[in-house]
């Protein structure tokens, strides 16, 4: 379990970079704003009248920013409300206003972030349409001197900008969401095929030690009590491995697949990489054997190793040389794979992670088990994953 932790410690650090880019950029978006804000002001001083309704917007605006992850839509909804009403009166007592440019920009954020997270599709759509209508009153109701066309033309320019923004933002990640549920989906099938083969396995055993204790019964009936327990035993286990792994089964599916996994299949995927690819030390420590794993276990340690190798040909194929072992710490049992002197793909992690990462922590997740991919602090790529034992 030691070696596991300091792996969690490079997580944190990474959630920590991406928490303060985060942060960083929320402030320079609410610093420009501000900046806007203050022109806003310049104007009102210098215009007077009912100018000093558009800051007072303005400034409505940055708030419905600020608060837009809590209140999106209801921020949206108050802000649509106070320009139409500022450029109502605006525009219905003949005076020369000038569009806000706080108004203006918050308006526009709200716009990306409404496309992208307000469900359904359609409402989002409805609810960005509203705004280009309240930006184009915007435009008219404030026309500075005859200038409506130009802030028409400017303000639609924007808003297209946002919406285009908004859109694609929305379609990455509907189509990530798809693509994420067809992995795991997939992962479900085939934890059912296994699931068949490990009920197999189980079911076997226990019909061969039932018509052993029946033929033993006959010549040393003192032999039946073992023989009754070694089948209880057996059923346990594999009530065990069933709940286990039905948590996550939501479909079926015809079974066809080779049962059973050994440690010896782990070392021959590793020999069969190395004949193809860069060179692979894959070593087992001690208290490891394939009476201490369940069936369910080696499956999945199976498809981990195998998916890291594959992720290291596809995005790491200059690796110098790849380490694996498998290690037991008390009652967890640990997978590690590094790849050396080669630098990741950026696509693996870019937008969460290959779908890959995603299959096989969801086969990972379902054991009650930990999936950890990325850089470790020596340098290299690595994907380790950690099972809870029985």
């Amino acid at each position: 379990m030691s070696d596991f932790r300091p792996r969690l410690g490079a997580v944190g650090d990474s959630k920590r970079l991406v928490y303060w880019i985060r942060r960083l950029s929320e402030i320079a978006m609410l610093g420009w704003l501000g900046m806007m804000l203050m022109l806003d002001l310049v104007l009102a001083v210098t215009t007077g009248g009912y100018q000093w309704l558009v800051p007072l917007c303005g400034a409505c605006g940055i708030a419905a920013v600020v608060l837009r992850r809590r209140h999106r839509v209801n921020g949206y909804h108050i802000m649509l409300a106070l320009s139409f009403g500022t450029s109502t009166v605006i525009g219905g007592t003949e005076f020369a206003g000038v569009p806000g440019m706080a108004e203006t920009g918050s308006l526009l954020i709200l716009t990306i972030g409404v496309l992208r997270h307000v469900e359904p599709v359609r409402r989002a759509a409805a609810l960005s349409c509203v705004g280009l209508v309240v930006l184009m009153s915007e435009a008219v109701g404030r026309d500075y001197h005859g200038q409506g066309l130009a802030f028409s033309f400017l303000l639609f320019a924007g808003w297209s900008m946002a919406a285009g923004v908004g859109g694609y933002l929305r379609f990455q990640q509907e189509r990530r969401s798809e693509a994420v549920h067809s992995v795991r989906r997939a992962e479900r099938l085939e934890l059912a095929r296994e699931l068949h083969d490990l009920v197999a396995h189980h079911i076997t055993g226990i019909v061969v030690q039932a018509q052993a204790a029946r033929t033993v019964a006959e010549t040393r009936p003192e032999a039946v009590a073992p023989a009754l327990d070694a089948i209880a035993a057996a059923g346990s286990d594999a009530l065990t491995s069933m709940r286990r792994m039905v948590a996550v089964l939501r479909t079926e599916d015809d079974p066809a697949r080779k049962p059973g996994v050994t440690l010896a299949d782990l070392r021959m995927l590793t020999e069969r990489f190395s004949a193809d690819g860069p060179r692979v030390a894959f070593e087992i420590g001690p208290g490891l054997d394939d009476r201490t794993l369940p069936p369910e276990v080696m499956t999945t340690l199976h498809r981990v190793l195998q998916e890291s190798l594959t992720n290291v040909r596809k995005h790491a194929s200059r690796a110098a040389w790849v380490e694996a072992d498998l290690r037991r710490h008390e009652k967890v049992v640990v997978l590690r794979v590094r790849n050396f002197g080669s630098a990741s793909d950026p696509r693996v992690s870019r937008l969460g992670g290959g779908f890959g990462l995603v299959g096989m922590a969801e086969r990972v997740e379902a054991l009650g088990g930990r999936l950890y991919a990325g850089p470790s602090p020596e340098g290299a790529w690595e994907v380790v994953a950690e099972f809870p034992l029985p």
